[in-house]
């Protein structure tokens, strides 16, 4: 059986329908050091836990999502859109 993600937009839809796109970190500001930018840019935490990741639902509504996942059990505790953070539960 498939795994389903719940989209805020579409409901449950296949894990196949989402490209995980990196790590949601804030970004820095404008004027931020040239450092600054460097490690937002090149530089990864690989947590073990709860964290926040940008995924984009390429094969369906193609919106930016923030999906919080276990990154150890890889169960998603919830999914946001980027624009207007409409929360859905998993």
């Amino acid at each position: 059986m498939a795994s389903l993600i719940p989209c805020p937009h579409c409901g449950q839809r296949p894990k196949e329908e989402f490209t995980v796109k990196g790590a949601a970190l804030p970004r820095p500001a404008t004027d931020a050091s040239q450092a600054a930018w460097y490690d937002y840019v090149f530089l990864r935490e690989n947590p073990r836990g709860r964290y926040d990741e940008h995924w984009h639902h390429t094969a369906g509504c193609r919106r930016w999502l923030v999906v919080t996942r276990d990154t150890a059990s890889h169960e998603i505790e919830a999914i946001s859109d980027v624009t207007d953070r409409k929360a859905v539960t998993a």
